[in-house]
């Protein structure tokens, strides 16, 4: 399960998801990417889901990136426990994820195969996604080595 090794403060406020994603919007390390349409808190559980989904179908061939991170801590309190007392206790770790952030690229793999793996990606998560291919950043012209 991905959590961060050790964080300043133990707990954070809730924050907002306003906005388009600015950064990791673009398929940078390999050839196909997996992007958010919606924003969310993409769980650690969710994450290691996707990519067992993706290394199982792949069968081990070609590479997978993981682009996102689950660093924020979200809390909450025991079941039947009354208002007051502070706050929860640390239950999971999430990824802030925004639209248009390319949350897992793949490489070494032909596009119908990573197409397929991706959706299979998906189905894990909690939000609309869409299958991307690299860019050049100055024609947009796809680049697929």
């Amino acid at each position: 399960m991905l959590m961060p090794k050790r964080v300043k403060y133990r707990k954070q406020m809730r924050g907002r998801m306003r906005g388009m994603a600015h950064r990791g919007n673009t398929v940078n390390f390999g050839d196909y990417g997996l992007q958010a349409l919606e924003p969310a808190w993409i769980d650690s559980r969710q994450i290691e889901a996707c990519r067992r989904a993706v290394v199982r179908y792949v069968r081990r061939t070609g590479k997978v990136w993981i682009r996102i991170f689950p660093d924020k801590p979200v809390t909450a309190k025991p079941a039947e426990t009354r208002m007051g007392k502070g706050k929860g206790s640390v239950e999971k770790w999430v990824a802030v994820v925004r639209p248009g952030r390319v949350m897992f690229e793949i490489k070494g793999v032909p596009e119908d195969q990573a197409r397929e793996a991706m959706r299979l990606a998906a189905f894990k998560l909690p939000i609309k996604t869409r299958f991307v291919k690299r860019t050049d950043p100055i024609t947009g012209e796809e680049i697929v080595s």
